[in-house]
């Protein structure tokens, strides 16, 4: 399709914190609708879409029985487990809706440091991608790898995967609406822009929440990650998902991370 030759290759990174409703990982159903309504607008629009999701542990918490993220590691995979198949079931209804089908790849960081696990990786999304009626859909597979289950939510991975596939932009998703200023203290302090990530570092809040493991400080990791590899990339609500064709071109509430 000529539309499509015109569309940006696109990243989103969806966090724990925008999928689940409280501490008991209820899935947040009428969120990720939105979610999938805005991501499949998108798609139409002649972008090519690449999902990296979070929230498999929250969503696999009612398997076991558990109210709370537990502490240790191997109920934690289990809980993963549990909630991984939960999670691709929803998505997989969710996008139906449009017409969409989706795809999904369990990675972990050393697949992805690895050359040859990185080239199957893109080799699979390269023979997905042409294929527009696909959503491929990355989360790390902390079944059998502890590394985002304890360091990150997920946006490290995004900012690989982004670099992998030559993406032109990266959206991190999060239950804030950007990064605030160092003495912010609302959503009306949202810094808009940032061309120098090394300037705020050193203030990010490392919040985090019941659910989630990565806070501010591992998201500006991914974006320092990200814009060092030439990829634009943006901090915004997820709770907003309707704006997420307003980020694509270049408008939208977020903290916008250029490319010099």
């Amino acid at each position: 399709m000529a539309e499509a030759e015109t569309g940006k290759r696109v990243v989103i990174k969806i966090g724990t914190g925008v999928l689940t409703r409280n501490s008991g990982g209820e899935i947040h159903h009428a969120m990720l609708a939105r979610l999938s309504q805005s991501i499949a607008d998108l798609n139409r629009a002649g972008h090519e879409v690449v999902m990296v999701t979070s929230g498999a542990v929250g969503a696999g918490l009612s398997t076991f029985g558990l109210e709370h993220r537990p502490a240790a590691t191997a109920m934690l995979q289990a809980c993963a487990a549990a909630g991984q198949a939960r999670l691709m079931h929803l998505y997989e209804s969710q996008f139906s809706h449009h017409d969409l089908k989706v795809a999904q790849l369990l990675v972990t960081q050393g697949d992805l440091e690895d050359p040859r696990g990185s080239e199957n990786v893109l080799a699979t999304l390269q023979a997905i991608l042409p294929h527009r009626q696909v959503i491929p859909i990355l989360n790390e597979n902390d079944s059998v790898s502890v590394q985002e289950l304890k360091v990150g939510d997920n946006d490290i991975l995004s900012s690989i995967v982004a670099n992998l596939i030559g993406a032109d932009l990266l959206i991190l998703l999060t239950s804030v609406d950007g990064l605030r200023g160092p003495d912010g203290t609302s959503d009306t302090d949202i810094i808009e822009r940032v061309d120098d990530i090394e300037s705020v570092l050193d203030f990010a809040r490392d919040e985090t929440g019941v659910l989630s493991v990565g806070g501010m400080a591992s998201k500006l990791l991914a974006v320092q990650a990200s814009v060092s590899s030439g990829i634009e990339t943006i901090i915004a609500s997820g709770l907003r998902p309707e704006q997420l064709n307003d980020l694509v071109n270049g408008r939208g509430k977020g903290t916008r991370f250029p490319v010099s």
